[in-house]
């Protein structure tokens, strides 16, 4: 079920999920059904992953009292938005495995959000995944054990209107472009452009 709020225009045909998904920050404050919500997650599962170790985890905060302790080390910026998120993912990845350091943890934990991500519009829902936290509290709130590495956490909900944003943050509630493909694309060494 895709939202058609996206003006972006794709370079090369692909998928409309692609240019739908984008990271508002007005959320309604309803509730995401369990079996909506853990669908999410359930896509993530099936991301790819070196050696198939699958690092990521994923720490889910919907419950009031959870939240609350998620707003705990949510920066200040993001706070003055995310208050009426009805649900929050902090992504962690394991930085080892029984054979030594796993290089591509953080790289196969960003192959589930972005699974997360797509399945979430298809499902009507919006994500915003955030920086802007204290990683040092976060870490201490939750237990987060030393072997793991904390990646990003995200907003989860349904869009909301923009109207219901601080002034400031209206003018920034549409999806941004991207650089063109062949700015990001070299061939054969850095800085050569496809043909």
């Amino acid at each position: 079920m895709l939202n058609k709020v996206s003006p972006r225009e794709a370079q090369y045909e692909i998928e409309p999920v692609f240019l739908e998904r984008w990271s508002p920050r007005s959320f309604l404050e309803k509730e995401v059904p369990e079996e909506v919500l853990l669908s999410l997650f359930e896509a993530a599962r099936w991301a790819p992953s070196a050696y198939n170790y699958q690092p990521w985890r994923f720490i889910l905060a919907r419950t009031k009292e959870d939240r609350e302790k998620f707003m705990s080390f949510i920066g200040e910026f993001n706070q003055t938005w995310c208050k009426t998120v009805p649900a929050f993912a902090l992504i962690v990845s394991k930085t080892t495995s029984e054979t030594g350091t796993i290089r591509s943890h953080s790289f196969d934990a960003g192959a589930a959000w972005g699974y997360l991500s797509l399945e979430a519009v298809k499902k009507g829902l919006a994500t915003h995944p955030m920086t802007g936290i204290d990683f040092a509290k976060a870490r201490e709130v939750l237990n987060i054990p030393e072997e793991y590495a904390i990646d990003a956490l995200v907003a989860i909900g349904y869009r909301g209107e923009k109207e219901a944003l601080p002034a400031g943050l209206q003018e920034r509630e549409f999806p941004s472009e991207r650089r063109p493909v062949k700015a990001s694309v070299f061939e054969g060494t850095f800085g050569k452009n496809p043909e």
